[in-house]
């Protein structure tokens, strides 16, 4: 009896503990995810657990969890993360000042900049494993990254649309149509590991045409 009351005791203890708490550390937070971003596209996936993350951050596992839940939350966040970091929300706030070329000058810098480092060319590499794909992280991926700029993408042309400044039957089909354009050749021989010695224009000369080529087909004709 005494032994039972005792567990008892030790389950209520352990269930208020288990609480909000005190606040989360932002910093710990921030330390976490680089851990996690860098050693999901060192090691994959599977390759790396909760236990390593934390080591990695230099907190405790347990800190890990209060803040994520679980191993795929923490995955999906590192993504979001890294695309809010490379293309901030600020780059589809309306500002009708902005010429729409320069808008979209912009945000093509930006994705293509985001795209083409080695981690992003890296984790692309492991989103394509079979053991990825059977685990449904490309749908994680794409949830939390490429699915986020492409609505704030449509929104903005969206608004823009409204401004008089496209003509675009299909916002959301326009919008994977210029990411598309965008990653074009290059990032598919990145990818691949394939180096072309015969390529000849530069990041910007690319974005540049890229944003010509859209608003041939969607600027509103003087």
């Amino acid at each position: 009896m005494i032994s039972s009351a005792k567990s008892k005791a030790t389950e209520s203890t352990t269930t208020k503990s288990a609480g909000p708490g005190r606040p989360k550390d932002p910093g710990k937070r921030a330390a976490i995810l680089d851990a996690a971003k860098r050693m999901f596209v060192q090691d994959g996936f599977d390759g790396v657990s909760m236990d390593q993350i934390a080591s990695e951050a230099g907190v405790s596992k347990l800190t890990v969890y209060s803040h994520f839940g679980d191993k795929d939350s923490l995955f999906a966040e590192a993504v979001r993360a890294h695309c809010e970091q490379a293309m901030p929300s600020s780059l589809f706030v309306a500002e009708p000042e902005k010429p729409v070329r320069e808008r979209l000058t912009d945000i093509g810098h930006a994705f293509f900049g985001m795209i083409m480092t080695p981690e992003a060319i890296a984790g692309h590499r492991v989103l394509c494993t079979p053991q990825a794909t059977a685990r449904g992280m490309p749908s994680l991926f794409w949830e939390a990254g490429p699915k986020r700029v492409q609505d704030a993408f449509t929104e903005m042309l969206e608004r823009r649309i409204e401004a008089g400044e496209l003509e675009i039957d299909d916002p959301r089909r326009a919008a994977s149509q210029f990411f598309t354009l965008l990653k074009g050749e290059a990032h598919a021989q990145a990818v691949f590991g394939y180096s072309c010695s015969g390529r000849t224009d530069t990041p910007e000369e690319h974005v540049a045409s890229v944003v010509d080529l859209f608003l041939r087909a969607y600027a509103v004709r003087p």
